[in-house]
């Protein structure tokens, strides 16, 4: 994951429905995602409303993502997880195919979703990206209230 985010205009979340569902597992960083997610949206206006999930791991974000949008209508979504390698390779499995659902997700609704699930190698690289001098939380935050514009633009729900 490159190091430089991208560059955008202010802009405001005034008016907008945000969903987010957040993996558990890994809690003190994930935890930290949810509030610089939700710090950063705030920060940026008064959204409608910023619905929040909670599932067990990442591996269950697209499920809770999916519900979310059966349910009702949002100007877009993000899925928060941090995804740390064990012992086996099984942490490259989980962030694919969760990477994945959410993507076939996105087409199938044809709703924003962020793939907000933060992948390291160790918990050393997995801080420096959230708690650290990588504010990931922020960068996922901002591409949401942009696609969420986007989402409204094009589908005149405004």
């Amino acid at each position: 994951m490159s190091e430089e985010s991208p560059k955008y205009e202010s802009i405001s979340s005034y008016g907008l429905s945000l969903g987010i569902v957040a993996a558990s597992y890994n809690s003190r960083l994930s935890d930290f995602l949810v509030s610089r997610v939700v710090e950063t949206i705030k920060e940026a206006g008064e959204p409608k409303e910023i619905v929040i999930e909670r599932v067990p791991g990442s591996h269950e974000i697209p499920c809770g993502l999916k519900l979310m949008l059966n349910a009702k209508t949002f100007d877009c979504l993000i899925g928060l997880g941090v995804v740390i390698k064990g012992d086996t390779s099984h942490h490259h499995l989980v962030a694919q195919s969760a990477g994945y659902a959410m993507q076939q997700l996105v087409l199938e609704h044809a709703t924003p979703i962020i793939n907000g699930i933060v992948v390291t190698d160790d918990v050393e690289r997995a801080e420096q990206r959230i708690v650290g001098s990588i504010d990931r939380g922020k960068e996922f935050a901002t591409s949401t209230l942009r696609m969420a514009q986007l989402y409204r633009k094009w589908t005149k729900t405004c």
